[in-house]
């Protein structure tokens, strides 16, 4: 057993993304400013996107697409199951019904087909989730969307490498919104970013996330001398700060490196698992990139006694941190009472929610942690 606990999600920080943090500190301007934009324009140019827009989350991201997209009370928005409350939670909160689908059980990928079974005259948009880092078909969902005349607004929390046939994630439909928290692939401990080719989007996007002033309404204590702002819409309070931002454009620096560690660290579980009784993740699908966010495991009760729970506190006992991606929505207390869901709703969703961990996957972790987890594992299941 190893001494010190592996906490599950810990993110590489290097001296010179600390170094830039403490200038934004001493510079006087730690609000949003121009560190925000330098970050923007990175993510943009890398995504594909015409327009990349910094904001607070991932969650406030996709809160400020439904609204900009115009759900209304009385929408149906289509959400996976197998996704973080946030997702659906989101489409709540502009009042409209998040209808939830199932997924493949083993891609954990939002399933077409049950996107086809669930619209309805009020369906207005879908939310695909790039769960772990995989793409969607989004071949599939586009095909649906057009015929249907749907929005989609793809939930890429995990998915800032994801390529789709080439292509970023963010360079898709109609916007798309990203997740930078501690555990992600770059952080700026919070916060997130929305892209979009669409002018009118990215405009209201901008207002809407600072209190709806007018646009470029951060710069009114610039040192160009003070500037009046009109308020356009009731807006919120979702914009980036520039300490989160100078953390931000030094880790993007090294996305690649960092995605090159993650695939490294992956190809061993894959290759050390492999006769354990679970089931590992999919590999990538052809003419696709995997951003490689989670590392989930499926404990194989056909093969095994020890529950995903028992597994959970085993590791923990041998100071291996893990996580869980995700108890499905729709077997959580508020969506069941709120909408009526119940068990055997969702079979691939509940078949994933019932077995599933994530154990570390990081650029933070040494040979030796990735080792420590495999021999753990080994332990506890061999």
């Amino acid at each position: 057993m190893r001494k010190n606990y592996l906490t599950y999600g810990a993110p590489k920080i290097s001296q010179d993304e600390i170094d830039e943090v403490v200038a934004s500190l001493k510079s006087g301007w730690i609000g949003t400013g121009p560190k925000v934009h330098k970050f923007e324009e990175q993510f943009k140019e890398y995504c594909g996107a015409k327009h990349a827009i910094a904001v607070s989350s991932c969650t406030a991201g996709l809160h400020l697409s439904l609204i900009v997209m115009g759900i209304k009370p009385g929408d149906e928005v289509i959400v996976p199951s197998m996704t973080f409350s946030a997702t659906a939670n989101s489409v709540v909160h502009v009042g409209a019904r998040p209808i939830l689908v199932d997924v493949d059980p083993y891609k954990m990928t939002i399933d077409p087909d049950s996107i086809r079974k669930h619209i309805t005259p009020k369906t207005k948009a879908i939310i695909p989730v790039h769960f772990a880092g995989r793409a969607c078909d989004i071949e599939s969902i586009s095909q649906i969307a057009r015929e249907h005349n749907l929005k989609i607004i793809h939930d890429a929390a995990h998915a800032i490498e994801t390529e789709y046939h080439g292509k970023r994630i963010g360079s898709f439909a109609d916007i798309t919104s990203y997740s930078f928290y501690v555990t992600k692939n770059i952080t700026t401990a919070e916060g997130g970013m929305v892209t979009t080719d669409d002018d009118d989007i990215a405009a209201m996007i901008k207002i809407y996330a600072l209190h709806g002033m007018s646009k470029d309404a951060w710069m009114r204590f610039s040192d160009n001398g003070y500037k009046h702002y009109q308020v356009l819409y009731p807006g919120y309070k979702y914009n980036m700060t520039d300490i989160q931002a100078s953390l931000g454009t030094k880790q993007f620096e090294k996305i690649e490196l960092y995605s090159k560690r993650r695939r490294e660290i992956w190809e061993q579980y894959k290759s050390e698992l492999q006769d354990l009784p679970i089931i590992l993740p999919q590999d990538e699908a052809p003419d696709t990139r995997h951003a490689f966010h989670l590392y989930t495991l499926l404990v194989d009760q056909k093969k095994t006694d020890i529950t995903r729970d028992m597994l959970l506190t085993k590791l923990h006992q041998q100071n291996i941190g893990t996580g869980v991606h995700y108890i499905a929505l729709h077997l959580q207390p508020y969506y069941q009472a709120a909408f009526g869901y119940k068990r055997n709703d969702l079979p691939n969703s509940e078949f994933i929610s019932d077995r599933t961990l994530s154990i570390p996957l990081s650029a933070n972790l040494t040979d030796e942690d990735v080792q420590d987890v495999i021999s753990a594992l080994k332990y506890v299941l061999g």
